[in-house]
Protein backbone atom coordinates (compact mmCIF):
# COMPACT_ATOMS: atom_id res chain seq x y z
CA UNK A 1 0.00 0.00 0.00
CA UNK A 2 1.83 3.32 -1.13
CA UNK A 3 1.52 6.83 1.38
CA UNK A 4 1.35 10.02 0.29
CA UNK A 5 5.40 10.15 -0.23
CA UNK A 6 5.19 7.44 -2.93
CA UNK A 7 2.08 8.78 -4.59
CA UNK A 8 3.43 11.90 -4.67
CA UNK A 9 7.14 10.61 -6.26
CA UNK A 10 5.27 8.65 -8.43
CA UNK A 11 2.91 11.14 -10.11
CA UNK A 12 6.29 13.74 -10.55
CA UNK A 13 9.58 11.18 -10.74
CA UNK A 14 8.56 10.09 -14.39
CA UNK A 15 11.21 10.84 -16.44
CA UNK A 16 15.27 10.41 -16.40
CA UNK A 17 17.45 10.45 -12.91
CA UNK A 18 13.65 10.71 -11.11
CA UNK A 19 12.60 7.87 -12.76
CA UNK A 20 15.26 6.01 -11.85
CA UNK A 21 14.62 6.36 -8.06
CA UNK A 22 11.02 5.02 -8.72
CA UNK A 23 12.65 2.18 -10.76
CA UNK A 24 15.44 1.58 -8.31
CA UNK A 25 12.29 1.55 -5.30
CA UNK A 26 10.49 -1.02 -7.18
CA UNK A 27 13.05 -3.48 -7.91
CA UNK A 28 13.65 -2.96 -4.36
CA UNK A 29 10.31 -3.94 -3.05
CA UNK A 30 10.07 -7.01 -5.68
CA UNK A 31 13.74 -8.24 -4.58
CA UNK A 32 13.18 -8.51 -0.96
CA UNK A 33 9.33 -9.46 -1.42
CA UNK A 34 10.65 -13.31 -2.64
CA UNK A 35 12.43 -13.29 0.76
CA UNK A 36 15.64 -12.29 -0.46
CA UNK A 37 18.30 -10.60 1.51
CA UNK A 38 19.24 -7.15 0.98
CA UNK A 39 23.01 -5.00 1.87
CA UNK A 40 23.06 -1.62 2.22
CA UNK A 41 26.30 0.32 1.69
CA UNK A 42 27.27 3.65 3.48
CA UNK A 43 30.13 5.86 2.16
CA UNK A 44 30.53 9.64 3.09
CA UNK A 45 28.96 10.95 5.68
CA UNK A 46 25.15 9.58 5.79
CA UNK A 47 25.22 9.23 9.66
CA UNK A 48 26.16 12.95 9.97
CA UNK A 49 23.53 13.78 7.37
CA UNK A 50 21.22 11.89 9.69
CA UNK A 51 20.33 8.99 7.29
CA UNK A 52 19.22 7.49 10.55
CA UNK A 53 16.05 9.08 10.70
CA UNK A 54 15.12 6.74 7.47
CA UNK A 55 17.82 3.81 7.61
CA UNK A 56 16.73 2.61 11.52
CA UNK A 57 13.00 2.36 10.35
CA UNK A 58 14.17 0.17 7.44
CA UNK A 59 15.96 -1.72 9.81
CA UNK A 60 13.29 -1.94 12.06
CA UNK A 61 10.89 -3.35 9.75
CA UNK A 62 13.75 -6.18 8.02
CA UNK A 63 14.03 -4.05 4.70
CA UNK A 64 18.03 -4.35 5.39
CA UNK A 65 19.52 -7.34 6.49
CA UNK A 66 23.42 -6.17 6.29
CA UNK A 67 25.10 -3.26 6.15
CA UNK A 68 28.73 -2.62 5.36
CA UNK A 69 30.07 0.94 6.16
CA UNK A 70 32.91 3.05 6.91
CA UNK A 71 34.13 3.64 10.36
CA UNK A 72 32.96 7.04 9.78
CA UNK A 73 29.37 6.10 9.65
CA UNK A 74 29.57 4.17 13.01
CA UNK A 75 31.19 6.31 15.04
CA UNK A 76 29.66 9.50 13.55
CA UNK A 77 25.51 7.68 14.50
CA UNK A 78 27.03 7.47 17.99
CA UNK A 79 28.30 10.94 18.00
CA UNK A 80 25.18 12.56 17.21
CA UNK A 81 23.11 10.36 19.59
CA UNK A 82 25.48 11.88 22.45
CA UNK A 83 26.58 15.42 21.44
CA UNK A 84 23.41 16.52 19.41
CA UNK A 85 22.67 19.72 21.25
CA UNK A 86 26.49 20.29 20.93
CA UNK A 87 26.23 20.47 16.95
CA UNK A 88 27.61 23.43 15.08
CA UNK A 89 24.99 24.01 11.63
CA UNK A 90 26.60 26.51 9.37
CA UNK A 91 24.79 27.08 6.44
CA UNK A 92 26.77 29.22 4.23
CA UNK A 93 29.68 26.98 4.58
CA UNK A 94 30.81 27.28 0.88
CA UNK A 95 31.51 30.89 1.41
CA UNK A 96 33.91 29.77 4.76
CA UNK A 97 37.22 31.29 4.50
CA UNK A 98 40.71 29.41 5.90
CA UNK A 99 40.59 31.52 8.53
CA UNK A 100 36.88 30.82 10.07
CA UNK A 101 38.05 27.02 9.34
CA UNK A 102 40.90 27.58 11.82
CA UNK A 103 38.88 29.50 14.59
CA UNK A 104 36.39 25.85 14.10
CA UNK A 105 39.37 23.80 14.73
CA UNK A 106 40.71 26.29 17.35
CA UNK A 107 36.93 25.95 18.88
CA UNK A 108 37.01 22.48 19.20
CA UNK A 109 34.70 21.25 15.62
CA UNK A 110 35.76 19.67 13.07
CA UNK A 111 33.59 20.66 9.88
CA UNK A 112 31.67 17.93 7.38
CA UNK A 113 30.17 20.31 5.24
CA UNK A 114 27.37 22.26 7.19
CA UNK A 115 27.73 20.39 10.42
CA UNK A 116 30.43 20.76 12.98
CA UNK A 117 31.03 17.86 15.25
CA UNK A 118 32.32 18.82 18.30
CA UNK A 119 35.64 17.20 19.87
CA UNK A 120 35.43 17.52 23.23
CA UNK A 121 31.34 16.17 23.84
CA UNK A 122 31.30 13.75 21.02
CA UNK A 123 34.54 11.93 19.99
CA UNK A 124 36.55 12.75 23.54
CA UNK A 125 33.31 11.25 25.54
CA UNK A 126 32.77 8.24 23.42
CA UNK A 127 36.84 7.36 23.35
CA UNK A 128 36.58 7.41 26.73
CA UNK A 129 33.76 4.72 27.16
CA UNK A 130 35.45 2.82 24.11
CA UNK A 131 38.75 2.75 25.87
CA UNK A 132 37.37 0.79 28.36
CA UNK A 133 35.92 -1.88 26.47
CA UNK A 134 39.45 -2.11 23.92
CA UNK A 135 41.35 -2.86 27.11
CA UNK A 136 38.66 -5.48 28.79
CA UNK A 137 38.55 -7.71 25.26
CA UNK A 138 42.23 -6.86 25.05
CA UNK A 139 42.97 -8.94 28.32
CA UNK A 140 40.63 -11.28 27.31
CA UNK A 141 42.79 -11.94 24.22
CA UNK A 142 39.12 -11.35 22.54
CA UNK A 143 38.69 -9.71 18.91
CA UNK A 144 35.27 -8.29 18.02
CA UNK A 145 34.03 -6.37 15.35
CA UNK A 146 34.06 -2.34 15.33
CA UNK A 147 30.58 -2.23 15.52
CA UNK A 148 30.19 -4.78 18.35
CA UNK A 149 32.49 -2.51 20.61
CA UNK A 150 29.91 0.64 19.46
CA UNK A 151 27.44 -1.89 20.47
CA UNK A 152 28.99 -2.35 24.08
CA UNK A 153 29.08 1.12 24.13
CA UNK A 154 25.39 1.78 23.43
CA UNK A 155 24.26 -0.62 25.90
CA UNK A 156 26.37 1.22 28.55
CA UNK A 157 23.21 2.84 31.08
CA UNK A 158 25.80 6.22 31.91
CA UNK A 159 25.94 6.47 27.62
CA UNK A 160 22.37 6.16 27.22
CA UNK A 161 21.47 8.76 29.89
CA UNK A 162 23.40 11.09 27.72
CA UNK A 163 21.65 10.38 24.82
CA UNK A 164 20.41 13.85 23.07
CA UNK A 165 18.10 12.63 19.97
CA UNK A 166 15.21 9.48 20.49
CA UNK A 167 17.37 5.94 20.17
CA UNK A 168 14.75 5.86 17.15
CA UNK A 169 16.81 7.76 15.20
CA UNK A 170 20.06 5.51 15.55
CA UNK A 171 20.69 3.47 12.77
CA UNK A 172 23.18 1.78 14.55
CA UNK A 173 20.79 1.44 17.63
CA UNK A 174 17.92 -0.15 15.49
CA UNK A 175 20.94 -2.23 14.18
CA UNK A 176 21.94 -3.12 17.27
CA UNK A 177 18.03 -4.32 18.55
CA UNK A 178 17.96 -6.63 15.15
CA UNK A 179 21.46 -8.02 15.88
CA UNK A 180 22.45 -6.58 12.33
CA UNK A 181 25.66 -8.03 10.84
CA UNK A 182 28.03 -5.43 10.06
CA UNK A 183 31.18 -4.89 7.87
CA UNK A 184 33.30 -2.17 8.28
CA UNK A 185 36.29 -2.45 5.77
CA UNK A 186 39.21 0.33 6.37
CA UNK A 187 37.79 1.05 9.90
CA UNK A 188 41.20 2.61 10.80
CA UNK A 189 40.33 5.59 8.90
CA UNK A 190 38.56 7.16 11.08
CA UNK A 191 38.22 8.76 14.21
CA UNK A 192 38.61 6.10 16.60
CA UNK A 193 40.34 3.93 14.21
CA UNK A 194 42.99 6.64 14.84
CA UNK A 195 42.31 6.52 18.76
CA UNK A 196 42.75 3.41 19.01
CA UNK A 197 45.98 2.82 17.30
CA UNK A 198 47.72 5.86 19.30
CA UNK A 199 46.16 3.46 22.76
CA UNK A 200 47.85 0.58 20.85
CA UNK A 201 51.10 2.55 20.43
CA UNK A 202 51.32 4.22 23.73
CA UNK A 203 50.30 0.70 25.23
CA UNK A 204 47.02 1.50 26.42
CA UNK A 205 45.98 -1.80 24.50
CA UNK A 206 48.44 -4.28 23.74
CA UNK A 207 46.81 -6.15 21.03
CA UNK A 208 46.65 -4.78 17.56
CA UNK A 209 44.13 -7.70 16.82
CA UNK A 210 41.44 -6.65 19.95
CA UNK A 211 39.51 -4.95 16.87
CA UNK A 212 39.13 -6.85 13.77
CA UNK A 213 41.30 -6.55 10.61
CA UNK A 214 40.04 -6.08 7.07
CA UNK A 215 40.95 -9.56 6.65
CA UNK A 216 38.67 -11.09 9.20
CA UNK A 217 36.21 -8.86 8.33
CA UNK A 218 36.53 -10.46 4.97
CA UNK A 219 36.29 -13.92 6.41
CA UNK A 220 33.48 -13.15 8.08
CA UNK A 221 31.66 -11.99 5.07
CA UNK A 222 32.06 -14.69 2.90
CA UNK A 223 30.74 -17.00 5.24
CA UNK A 224 27.88 -14.54 5.96
CA UNK A 225 27.20 -14.43 2.16
CA UNK A 226 27.39 -17.71 1.43
CA UNK A 227 25.24 -18.86 4.57
CA UNK A 228 22.47 -16.32 3.60
CA UNK A 229 22.55 -16.65 -0.53
CA UNK A 230 20.93 -19.49 -1.31
CA UNK A 231 20.17 -20.12 -5.04
CA UNK A 232 19.09 -16.18 -5.51
CA UNK A 233 21.57 -14.40 -4.07
CA UNK A 234 21.29 -10.97 -2.32
CA UNK A 235 20.76 -7.34 -3.50
CA UNK A 236 23.30 -4.79 -2.85
CA UNK A 237 22.08 -0.75 -2.72
CA UNK A 238 24.92 1.46 -2.53
CA UNK A 239 25.10 4.75 -1.11
CA UNK A 240 27.87 6.74 -2.73
CA UNK A 241 31.46 5.06 -3.86
CA UNK A 242 34.76 4.01 -1.91
CA UNK A 243 35.66 1.28 0.10
CA UNK A 244 32.12 0.60 1.51
CA UNK A 245 31.11 -0.34 -1.82
CA UNK A 246 34.23 -2.04 -3.29
CA UNK A 247 35.24 -4.33 -0.48
CA UNK A 248 31.91 -6.09 -0.37
CA UNK A 249 30.71 -6.30 -3.46
CA UNK A 250 33.77 -7.94 -3.85
CA UNK A 251 33.22 -11.44 -1.74
CA UNK A 252 31.27 -12.85 -4.99
CA UNK A 253 34.08 -12.95 -7.41
CA UNK A 254 36.45 -14.13 -4.44
CA UNK A 255 34.37 -16.77 -3.61
CA UNK A 256 33.70 -17.95 -7.39
CA UNK A 257 37.53 -17.44 -8.34
CA UNK A 258 39.87 -17.77 -5.67
CA UNK A 259 37.70 -20.30 -3.50
CA UNK A 260 36.07 -21.98 -7.14
CA UNK A 261 32.60 -22.18 -5.38
CA UNK A 262 30.92 -22.16 -8.75
CA UNK A 263 27.67 -22.61 -7.16
CA UNK A 264 27.93 -19.19 -5.06
CA UNK A 265 25.13 -17.12 -6.90
CA UNK A 266 25.87 -13.42 -7.90
CA UNK A 267 24.64 -10.51 -6.15
CA UNK A 268 21.02 -9.87 -7.75
CA UNK A 269 20.23 -6.18 -7.45
CA UNK A 270 21.85 -3.47 -7.54
CA UNK A 271 21.73 0.25 -7.44
CA UNK A 272 24.19 3.27 -6.41
CA UNK A 273 23.50 6.37 -5.80
CA UNK A 274 25.80 8.67 -6.49
CA UNK A 275 27.20 12.03 -7.63
CA UNK A 276 30.49 10.59 -9.53
CA UNK A 277 30.73 11.53 -13.11
CA UNK A 278 30.46 8.59 -14.82
CA UNK A 279 33.95 7.25 -15.51
CA UNK A 280 35.39 3.63 -16.85
CA UNK A 281 38.77 5.18 -14.60
CA UNK A 282 37.18 5.07 -11.63
CA UNK A 283 35.24 3.03 -9.12
CA UNK A 284 32.71 5.62 -7.71
CA UNK A 285 31.99 6.61 -11.44
CA UNK A 286 31.77 3.19 -13.51
CA UNK A 287 28.39 1.84 -14.53
CA UNK A 288 27.11 -1.23 -13.23
CA UNK A 289 27.81 -3.57 -16.31
CA UNK A 290 31.28 -2.57 -16.29
CA UNK A 291 31.14 -4.67 -12.80
CA UNK A 292 29.73 -8.15 -15.22
CA UNK A 293 33.19 -8.37 -16.67
CA UNK A 294 34.50 -8.64 -13.08
CA UNK A 295 32.27 -11.46 -11.69
CA UNK A 296 30.40 -9.43 -9.43
CA UNK A 297 26.82 -8.79 -11.60
CA UNK A 298 24.92 -10.95 -13.71
CA UNK A 299 23.57 -9.97 -17.43
CA UNK A 300 20.36 -10.22 -15.79
CA UNK A 301 21.06 -8.72 -12.52
CA UNK A 302 18.55 -5.38 -12.23
CA UNK A 303 21.19 -2.53 -12.53
CA UNK A 304 20.42 1.36 -11.22
CA UNK A 305 22.73 4.19 -11.30
CA UNK A 306 20.87 7.22 -9.76
CA UNK A 307 22.95 10.35 -9.98
CA UNK A 308 22.68 12.29 -7.40
CA UNK A 309 23.18 13.61 -3.95
CA UNK A 310 22.51 10.27 -1.74
CA UNK A 311 20.92 12.36 1.35
CA UNK A 312 18.23 13.81 -0.93
CA UNK A 313 17.37 10.37 -2.60
CA UNK A 314 18.16 7.69 -0.06
CA UNK A 315 15.22 8.74 2.08
CA UNK A 316 12.79 8.71 -0.83
CA UNK A 317 13.96 5.38 -1.80
CA UNK A 318 13.37 4.50 1.68
CA UNK A 319 10.04 6.06 2.16
CA UNK A 320 8.62 3.95 -1.23
CA UNK A 321 10.04 0.41 0.60
CA UNK A 322 8.62 1.45 3.65
CA UNK A 323 5.08 2.46 1.62
CA UNK A 324 4.96 5.85 2.91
Amino acid sequence: MSGEVTKFLKEHYRHFNAATVIDAADAYIKHISTGQRMMITLAGAMSTAELGRSLAQMIREDKVHAITCTGANLEEDVFNLVAHNDYKRIPHWRSLTPQDELELFENGFNRVTDTCIPEDTAMRRIEKEMLKYWQESDQKNETCAPYQFFWKVLKDAEVQKNFQIPKENSWLYAAMEKDLPIFTPGWEDSTLGNMYTAAHISGKVKRVHTVESGIQTMVRLAKWYENVAGNDGVGFFQIGGGIAGDFPICVVPMLHQDLKKDHIPLWSYFCQISDSTTSYGSYSGATPSEKITWGKLGVDTPQFVIESDATIVAPLVFAQVLGL
